[in-house]
């Protein structure tokens, strides 16, 4: 479901209206007023089906975006909307369905925050209706805090550091110039018509979170982007879409962590470490300074180099790299 402390509904709109243009199976009359992932989607969502496994939908939605191949395999939605590349369909339809809550021209704090006592606002800071701040906090000069962002007690928000589409525990620390919960990189269609997939989720920050300097949070397209607790990120990192960052996780400087990543708990990531999308680092494992993780790293392993790999095979690798060097070059 859509939080609508964070998004305002334009619908409901019918599918023909919603998709004029296109050829429509089923009921064009059907109404449509959410949207949601395809496995999720219920009787008022609009959804997008692609898949390289031929599986069909077990969810009912309103309409399912889809190639026309593949209408088979969404036998339950109430409508079809044909297209060639749903993703990017998708992407071009949705904003009629739902537009980002925005601020209030000419008007710093918007009367409707819930400000509570003891918390203190730095000169220039703007905050965006239904925004609530708990006792405690500190919010720091120039500060952006959007429409419905929930920031708990005591927590320290920087200068400048801009907090959109999110919900924010006690204790949480985020430093001068970071940027919480804008749109991440999702991109659809091919090089000749790529067009910027809705993110229609949120950034969930649990109790005594750091987040570092200029560092960002992507929120999630569907669902969250989680920090759990405790866990300390540092300056000039980067967190994607729909990650799942665990509790007492430490990223050093420069890590980024690719979208749809589970970073379990515990896990150590030294700096400018990378994520491909889609991996899941197991609990308790670390990732050594620049290693660039490819697959899935079971829990409590070391691993290091590029592409990382556990630190034993890699030292081997190395030792071997160099002795063939040294022979190499005595042979000159």
């Amino acid at each position: 479901m859509i939080d609508p402390r964070f998004y305002e509904a334009l619908g409901p709109v019918t599918v023909r209206a919603l998709a004029p243009s296109a050829d429509i199976g089923g009921d064009a009359d059907r109404l449509v007023s959410g949207a949601a992932p395809a496995t999720k989607a219920g009787p008022l969502d609009l959804c997008y089906y692609e898949s390289k496994r031929a599986v069909p939908l077990e969810s009912a939605p309103a309409a399912c975006v889809i190639n026309p191949a593949l209408a088979h395999l969404a036998p339950k939605a109430g409508a079809l909307i044909f297209a060639d590349k749903p993703r990017a369909a998708f992407a071009r339809l949705a904003p009629a369905l739902f537009k980002p809550r925005g601020f209030e021209a000419g008007v710093a704090i918007d009367p409707s925050a819930e400000i509570e006592e003891g918390a203190r606002i730095g000169p220039g800071v703007v905050i965006g209706a239904g925004a609530q701040i708990g006792a405690g906090a500190v919010i720091g000069p120039n500060a952006v805090i959007g429409p419905g962002v929930a920031i708990g007690r005591r927590t320290q928000i920087g200068a400048r550091a801009s907090i959109a589409f999110a919900l924010l525990g006690d204790d949480v620390v985020i430093l001068a110039g970071a940027v919480i919960g804008e749109a991440g990189f999702g991109v659809a269609g091919g090089a000749a018509d790529p067009v910027d997939v809705p993110h229609l989720g949120r950034v969930i920050i649990q109790d005594r979170v750091t987040i570092g300097a200029n560092s960002t949070i992507d929120r999630g397209v569907f669902d969250d982007t989680l920090i759990g607790e405790g866990a300390k990120i540092d300056n000039l990192c980067h967190v994607a879409h729909n990650c799942s960052i665990g509790r007492g996780v430490m990223i050093a400087a420069f890590g980024g962590v690719s979208g749809s990543c589970e970073i379990a708990d515990g896990v150590t990531m030294g700096g400018r470490v990378g994520t491909a999308d889609h991996i899941v680092v197991g609990q308790g494992a670390t990732l050594a300074g620049g290693a660039g993780v490819f697959q899935d790293v079971p829990a409590g392993e070391v691993w290091s180099g590029y592409p990382a790999k556990p630190l034993r095979k890699w030292l081997r690798e190395q030792a071997w790299l160099s002795r063939k060097a040294g022979a190499r070059n005595e042979g000159k």
